[in-house]
């Protein structure tokens, strides 16, 4: 391995479709890597065809971490990603292999090679009191009370997001400190990896192709039957996990609420749209090397090379 302070560690983020695992995989035939998954819904056993995880055979091929952690009821978070990646970054690394880290959920990527910021956990009593203030005073309520303490997390979100508003406020209300402070902080943490993010780039008329054939071929090759068998075992369709793209369209048509085309068109919507925040999110980041995921293979592979050099 090469002579490195810190462990090397080579990061290939990009949107769905964008050809990551068909890229690690080329990169394993010439390579001795093992690929840890950040996908925030691959950690879910028995939802295979849906998230698109790799294949038996793919796997076979190749050591595969962070697949098939957890059932869709129990809980992950990031802190638990962090966790359980850095564990295997340290054992492919003793192992003699390069790990790298192949996936499109950016918070998973962050928490692993960066760390969290060091924010409290979730208070259920106050979120319940910030919920009830909203019904109460109107839509708009905790955001416009979000703008008074933190002006720059308020301008980065939308009044109708919920979930992360009521984050910053609980964030302040347990510290005294707003969101934007501790983020701002932990921008200067360093990493404990020598770390080269790869960002793959498709032209937005291929992704958007791909995004649309890829969602359509998860119909066919058993997305609903996949998605009757989890229901089978118990598993409501309420849960995060089953909320998701695919699953949740794929659900709605056994329920009978919708027909298989409208099912198929929503979910190849939905997944263009997420694809769209997924680069939004990785632009951000002046850090990542954007590359050409079709044209582009050996300049991926010299710079795996120069990680895992002799």
């Amino acid at each position: 391995m090469a002579a490195f302070a810190k462990i090397p560690l080579l990061v290939i983020c990009g949107p769905t479709a964008s050809g990551k695992t068909r890229i690690a995989l080329e990169l394993a035939a010439a390579l001795p890597i093992e690929i840890i998954s950040a996908d925030s819904r691959q950690i879910y056993r028995g939802m295979d065809i849906g998230t698109a995880k790799a294949t038996p055979e793919e796997r076979a091929l190749v050591p595969h971490h962070l697949i098939d952690v957890v059932a869709p009821d129990q809980p992950f978070s990031a802190a638990d990603f962090m966790t359980q990646g850095r564990a295997a970054v340290t054992a492919i690394h003793q192992g003699g292999k390069l790990a790298v880290v192949v996936g499109g959920t950016g918070l998973y990527i962050e928490a692993l090679t960066r760390g969290l910021i060091a924010a409290p956990g979730e208070d259920p009593e106050l979120r319940q009191e910030l919920l009830a203030l909203e019904v109460q005073q109107g839509e708009g309520t905790l955001h416009q009370r979000l703008q008074t303490i933190d002006p720059v997390a308020a301008q980065r979100l939308k009044p109708r997001d919920q979930p992360r508003i009521i984050r910053a406020l609980e964030v302040f209300a347990l510290t005294g400190e707003t969101l934007t402070a501790l983020q701002s902080r932990h921008a200067f943490a360093d990493s404990p990896y020598e770390v080269i993010t790869l960002g793959l780039e498709v032209e937005r008329a291929i992704l958007y192709r791909r995004i649309d054939e890829r969602a359509a071929m998860m119909f066919a090759s058993g997305l609903l039957e996949e998605a009757q068998s989890l229901l089978n075992q118990g598993f409501s369709r309420e849960l995060k996990a089953l909320r998701t793209i695919g699953y949740r369209e794929a659900i709605a048509y056994l329920a009978g609420e919708s027909s298989l085309q409208s099912a198929i068109e929503q979910t190849q919507q939905e997944s263009r749209r997420y694809a769209k925040r997924q680069m939004t999110w990785f632009r951000k980041n002046n850090s990542i090397i954007m590359v050409d995921s079709l044209a582009e293979f050996a300049k991926i592979k010299s710079i795996a090379t120069r990680l895992y050099a002799e």
